[in-house]
């Protein structure tokens, strides 16, 4: 016992009188080292007289001069430190541009910060319960086998399948604090066969609404108007009804193809108009789970493919371009 207290002694006064952090980093490894003083001793306590008690005051001593150690703070004191830059020529030709769907991504978010909208964000990694139990999707609905769902601990967490699942989450959180206007962009995630168009990472673009006396025709105008602000007063667009376990009733917005202008091609796969999206009107057990009366409020909501968005807004013909290094387009062609 005697040996540590004059080890200790020592170290406190070598550890003190350092001069720079490369001083205290030689007295650390003497010490602290793999072959360092305290590791040996370590080794030894089978044979001290009292090896528990020794042990414990040998632990004792370890923490603090590993404390010691690590309060002894240097802080680098930079002499004339005035820098003299020759030849200090930076105008550096001005190459990069935003990508091309980060660019339609702030060009929505102003669209709907005009409308009054608030724009959101939230984990990529979510659980079963909001990505599909809180969006009505039954449990045995074919999105939640792992053809389509990315699972990180099946059956919980989850990669995002849809930007649904912001919704959910927003819902639950503002009930208490209606009317909501809310719009968030983000990538979802699905175990899909990449091609010229889907792919397994891609991005949507989510708006919810939810206040007294919305109605379907609040869901079309805003549709309507995101579709003539990015493609312009000409744009053809059709509804179709289609079903969705989050919303009722559910609408599909199509777009005739910008390739092929409605005749068919590869990219539209000859229909002659690509799916934009999925919408409708949020459906009450939805709002329910939430905590939200559905007969005081309505609401609705949609989900936008914003790779396909730019894809036509860019005339870009392969969603693959995206994730790869060909997006050397001219920016004031973006």
């Amino acid at each position: 016992m005697n040996d540590l207290n004059k080890i200790k002694t020592d170290y406190q006064y070598k550890i003190n009188k350092a001069e720079n952090s490369a001083d205290l980093e030689s007295i650390r490894i003497e010490l602290l080292g793999r072959n360092g003083l305290i590791n040996r001793l370590f080794s030894e306590i089978k044979n001290a007289p009292n090896p528990k008690e020794y042990g414990q005051e040998l632990n004792t001593l370890k923490n603090d001069l590993e404390n010691l150690i690590k309060s002894k703070n240097f802080t680098p004191v930079i002499k004339n430190s005035k820098l003299k830059i020759i030849n200090s020529n930076f105008s550096l030709p001005k190459i990069g541009h935003l990508h091309p769907i980060t660019i339609t991504e702030r060009q929505l978010n102003e669209v709907f910060r005009n409308l009054g909208f608030s724009i959101y964000s939230s984990p990529e990694i979510v659980t079963d319960e909001y990505n599909f139990q809180r969006l009505n999707v039954p449990a045995n609905h074919p999105a939640l086998d792992i053809q389509d769902t990315i699972y990180i601990k099946e059956p919980q967490y989850l990669l995002r399948t849809q930007t649904s699942t912001i919704e959910s989450y927003l819902l639950q959180q503002q009930s208490k604090n209606l009317p909501i206007r809310a719009a968030f962009p983000g990538c979802v995630y699905r175990n899909e066969k990449v091609n010229r168009s889907n792919h397994f990472v891609f991005h949507q673009y989510q708006a919810v609404v939810v206040d007294k006396g919305v109605t379907m025709k609040d869901l079309i105008g805003t549709m309507d108007l995101m579709f003539k602000t990015l493609y312009g007063l000409g744009v053809v667009v059709r509804y179709r009804c289609k079903y969705y376990p989050e919303v009722e009733p559910g609408v599909g917005p199509d777009m005739q193809c910008f390739n092929c202008k409605g005749k068919g091609c590869v990219l539209c796969k000859y229909a002659g108009w690509i799916e934009m999206g999925g919408s409708g009107m949020i459906h009450p057990k939805v709002l329910q789970m939430a905590g939200i009366d559905p007969k005081i409020y309505s609401g609705f909501a949609f989900g936008m493919g914003l790779d396909r968005w730019t894809m036509a807004q860019k005339n870009i013909t392969d969603i693959r371009t995206f994730m790869g290094g060909n997006l050397a387009y001219k920016p004031n062609n973006l």
